[in-house]
């Protein structure tokens, strides 16, 4: 009975060490605020189109399929939502890419302005994942801080 537990286990031990050796050793790609810019809006609804761009420090190419985001600018709740226009970040490379981002007045478009005090730089926090098309590591999650120019009207 001993054996019979003994050799379970092992084959258990390999199966395991085979499973993480078949699943990519992928870096976390860095995802940068580029730009943050009203579209449209009114007194409920605002348009804003943010651009990021997606660096991929690996050796190989990242199939991104989507990013799942929470968009937090000067300490605030700002937007969040999943962008799902796939793209390709090559590897050891970087693209950019546009959000559409939609929020309303009351939930903190208001409150953005009114702190910016005329100032067109925001601090942000941007993290969630990304969602990739590889097998065994379809979400990598991410964190990224930093500032990035923010205008009422698009220029």
């Amino acid at each position: 009975m001993k054996r019979v537990a003994g050799a379970v286990l092992c084959a258990f031990a390999v199966c395991l060490s085979a499973c993480s050796a078949l699943r990519p050793d992928l870096q976390v790609p860095r995802l940068t605020l580029v730009s943050v810019a009203m579209t449209s809006g009114d007194i409920f609804n605002q348009q804003f189109l943010v651009k990021v761009n997606v660096q991929n420090p690996n050796a190989r190419e990242l199939p991104v399929t989507g990013i799942d985001y929470k968009l937090f600018l000067e300490g605030d709740s700002f937007a969040e939502g999943v962008s799902e226009k796939p793209f390709t970040v090559p590897a050891e490379g970087d693209i950019d890419f546009d959000m559409t981002v939609r929020t309303n007045f009351v939930s903190g478009a208001a409150r953005l302005i009114s702190r910016l005090n005329g100032r067109d730089q925001v601090n942000y926090v941007v993290e969630g994942k990304v969602l990739t098309d590889i097998s065994m590591l379809k979400k990598i999650p991410f964190q990224e801080t930093g500032t990035v120019t923010f205008r009422a009207v698009r220029q």
